[in-house]
């Protein structure tokens, strides 16, 4: 993406595909490989230089497959006030056309076909020429579902857990640990959250006492024999037991700076436990870090470990469908399609 919007000129106005929008853009400059993309807004005599970040281009790239319509802000929602620069210059790119999909629209008990408002679609086989915006015909018809709301309850931290981290930080990083051990408890896992964890406090309850938490590791029948693995797995923020003979998963929630030494410590814990059959281990990290937790996860030392990328997203996404659905009798492989496998 990034190296297709690099290949437009530096000496144009682009215009927005909104044809009532009288802004145009142009481009200062481009960071190879991932951004960010400095920009010159026109509106009439006004110019603003602003800058397209590299976080919003890489959440805007993973969005888009072949041939599948992908609208900017069901992607970013308000997030970015140039998500809509970004979209303008990607669509004067060859292989990204404009196009209007229909839309199911959801009126009380019933449902009406509207035609649909702007997406972008990712069409290279049949690029068209650079620097023009070019509308391909389009058939589709997208079903949006309300978006689903993941609420979570009050959070207290007792003094020493995490004192190095900012309490935004801690706080989400706890969200995301409590979502993954109601959606274990739903998917009929035993879930594990790290001993330097279990004391925070959740609707002014210790996370230890959440729905189908374990204490110990020691007192699981799969970890029984296996002293020094319980000692690699005491700090590792979540894990999955099944049925005292499967660990369907072994995940460290992190943020871009703490990723090496999560993929550390799910290593060791590895490296002194037999080979379990399909257990899963997995970075679970904030959407913008994709790239960084990718890259390090296929880095040669971590290799053996095949690590997965959980995205904070699809943590949320998968929530919620316990949540509200109730999912069970799911088999383990179902979480693979919630989970990103680097490609060598």
């Amino acid at each position: 993406m990034v190296n297709a919007i690099g290949r437009l000129s530096r000496s144009v106005f682009f215009d927005y595909p909104t044809k009532q929008t009288r802004t145009k853009i142009k481009i200062i400059s481009v960071g190879h490989p991932l951004g960010p993309i400095k920009i010159l807004r026109k509106n009439g005599p006004t110019e603003t230089e602003q800058t397209i970040s590299s976080s919003m281009i890489q959440r805007y790239a993973a969005a888009f497959k072949e041939g599948i319509p992908v609208n900017i802000d069901r992607v970013l929602g308000a997030s970015y006030n140039t998500r809509s620069a970004l979209e303008a210059l990607l669509a004067h790119t060859p292989e990204f056309f404009l196009c209007r999909p229909h839309r199911v629209q959801f009126q009380e008990s019933s449902t009406i076909i509207k035609t649909g408002h702007k997406h972008l679609i990712w069409n290279p086989r049949e690029p068209h020429a650079e620097g023009v915006i070019q509308e391909l015909p389009c058939a589709l018809t997208i079903s949006e579902l309300p978006s689903v709301e993941t609420v979570y309850g009050v959070l207290d931290f007792p003094i020493d857990v995490a004192p190095e981290l900012d309490i935004e930080v801690k706080r989400r990083h706890t969200q995301i640990q409590i979502a993954l051990a109601l959606i274990g408890h739903q998917l009929g896992f035993r879930t594990y959250i790290a001993a330097n964890d279990q004391g925070i406090q959740y609707n002014r309850k210790p996370l230890i006492e959440l729905p189908g938490v374990i204490a110990d590791l020691a007192d699981e029948r799969l970890l029984q024999a296996y002293s020094e693995g319980v000692d690699a797995a005491r700090f590792i923020d979540c894990l999955w037991l099944k049925n005292g003979r499967f660990m369907p998963a072994v995940m460290e929630i992190e943020h871009s700076t703490g990723v090496t030494s999560g993929l550390n410590r799910m290593q060791r814990f590895k490296n002194s436990i037999p080979a379990f059959e399909q257990t899963r281990w997995a970075i679970v990290a904030p959407d913008e870090d994709r790239e960084d937790v990718l890259k390090k996860c296929s880095e040669t030392q971590f290799k053996n470990l095949k690590a997965q990328y959980f995205p904070y997203s699809a943590v949320e996404e998968l929530y919620g469908l316990c949540m509200r659905r109730r999912i069970t009798g799911v088999s383990e492989a179902f979480l693979d399609s919630f989970m990103e496998t680097p490609v060598d």
